[in-house]
């Protein structure tokens, strides 16, 4: 057990589907407010270099304590509008690329990269279909799996299907304490299941998709507190925790695999590949 890795205070008394619902939040921080106040200096950079900007993914170079990292990840809009620009938080394929790219970047200067996960999955649409979503996303498991710099990945508020694990092959698996981690929506389960989306909520207790499950699992490193009620009740102290968390998991990364020149890549390689053939093993 590890018990550092949980919120120094028991956890509410809630129910899987109002973490779901908290983690849904209209008004719940999405990633460029966490970065934003977890860091400074945001350069945000646009483009796959082969099609377009998908702005359902933001990215970009940010100082973070005494180094600059790169930061990927899914943007929701905050209302009707935005959310049309922002596809409602759901990636195209050169949404993921442009993470790649991105993280190609950070690996041939020798900065971390930080990944915030916050999506209901990848966009499901013809279009994306037809330009290779799902090569786009398997090319990311891919090539995050051996990025030669380490990695974490916090998530933040969904993280939904393959459009998250497509920036979550990392080193460091964080999640907020209601945040979700899923293999696909309750919804869509119970329909698959019971022919019935309005089993949604019994889904969701089955599936065990929260972070205190993802933790209990050995998948998530760390479950990080949020104000009562929720992230979105107070921000700042959200994003203070976990600017706290982040800096001191990077520096335990850093201990252990060290920096620049000196980085430790085939350890590193190593037992990231071990960190994911344990998850899903049973006997």
């Amino acid at each position: 057990m590890r018990p550092e890795a949980l919120p120094s205070r028991e956890p509410q008394p809630m129910t899987t589907w109002e973490r779901l619902t908290l983690a849904r939040h209209p008004e719940r921080p999405h990633t460029l407010d966490m970065v934003g106040r977890v860091m400074s200096d945001f350069v945000e950079l646009r483009g796959d270099r082969l099609f377009g900007d998908d702005q359902a993914m933001v990215g970009g170079l940010a100082r973070f304590g005494e180094e600059t990292v790169m930061v990927v990840g899914q943007q929701k809009g905050r209302d009707t509008k935005d959310n049309l620009v922002r596809h409602f938080g759901m990636p195209k394929p050169e949404g993921y690329r442009k993470a790649l790219r991105l993280m190609k970047q950070a690996e041939q200067f020798g900065m971390p990269v930080i990944a915030f996960i916050d999506t209901p999955g990848a966009d499901p649409g013809l279009q994306s279909e037809e330009r290779g979503q799902a090569m786009a996303i398997a090319t990311n498991l891919l090539e995050m799996s051996r990025l030669r710099t380490p990695t974490i990945s916090v998530v933040i508020g969904e993280g939904g299907s393959g459009g998250a694990l497509a920036i979550g092959v990392t080193d460091r698996i964080l999640m907020l304490e209601n945040s979700v981690y899923s293999v696909a929506s309750p919804e869509g389960s119970a329909a698959i299941l019971w022919k019935d989306s309005g089993q949604a909520s019994r889904a969701a207790e089955a599936m065990r998709i929260t972070a205190f499950d993802l933790w209990d699992m050995d998948i998530a490193d760390e479950v990080i507190p949020e104000p009562k009620g929720g992230a979105h009740l107070d921000p700042t102290a959200t994003a203070s925790a976990l600017q706290t968390v982040l800096l001191r998991h990077l520096a335990e990364l850093r201990g252990i695999y060290g920096a620049g020149s000196k980085l430790d890549s085939g350890r590193l390689l190593e037992d990231r590949f071990a960190r994911f053939r344990r998850i899903g093993v049973f006997g």
